[in-house]
């Protein structure tokens, strides 16, 4: 039961979607448009599979697969850290969500996958990630290795660079992914959700706390 009114819950944040925004208010193009698109069509009306094996590297410079969450709820965030507005506001709220969950917040591993390997060192996310949380891993890797993820989950981002000039930004889709406890893909938060809400979706779902 629980789980059929997290679908139902999570189908009625589908549907507040009506298009596909740059998860970056600085990116005023987005290169191909077609392909966000099909990726946003796939997410939205489960066209495939969402999610899959990945291998990264974490942010103390370890390798870390998919496997190694397992028994965990996942909250993964695809981001950069160059990026100026949605990125930080969104985990500020994924941070805030795993405290007010309290001793049940235990169970969920939030995640961040950085979506610009090019820029995103190990040292680079290890002085991002704790500005957040003290439990957000950050992860990067090999272009080939985001380029994989990033397909798997139906994330969309291109490397953009503005006409005024100035570094270049990553125009990306900026959802944050909701995973059970078996690496099975449940559903996506938009951009924007509170911590409140999150909670609200997230807590009937995990264990209780022993003694309670």
């Amino acid at each position: 039961m629980r789980r059929g009114k997290l679908r139902l819950l999570f189908s009625a944040l589908l549907v507040l979607i009506a298009g596909l925004a740059p998860a970056c208010s600085a990116c005023a193009q987005e290169p191909d448009p077609p392909t966000a698109a099909r990726l946003m069509d796939d997410l939205m009306w489960g066209r495939a599979k969402v999610g899959g094996p990945f291998t990264l590297t974490d942010h103390t410079g370890h390798t870390r697969t998919d496997a190694d969450f397992r028994g965990k709820f996942l909250l993964i965030y695809f981001g950069y850290t160059y990026c100026p507005d949605i990125c930080p506001t969104d985990l500020q709220q994924i941070g805030l969500a795993i405290d007010k969950l309290g001793t049940a917040g235990a169970a969920v591993q939030p995640l961040f996958i950085s979506v610009d390997p090019e820029r995103d060192t190990r040292d680079v996310l290890a002085n991002y990630v704790v500005l957040f949380h003290p439990r957000l891993i950050g992860l990067t890797g090999t272009a080939e290795q985001i380029r994989a993820v990033a397909s798997a989950y139906k994330v969309y981002y291109a490397k953009y660079k503005p006409p005024e000039g100035g570094d270049y930004v990553i125009d990306h889709t900026g959802f944050i992914y909701f995973m059970d406890d078996a690496g099975t893909y449940r559903g996506f938060f938009p951009p924007g959700t509170s911590a409140d809400r999150m909670v609200e979706i997230i807590r009937p779902l995990l264990p209780s706390p022993p003694g309670h």
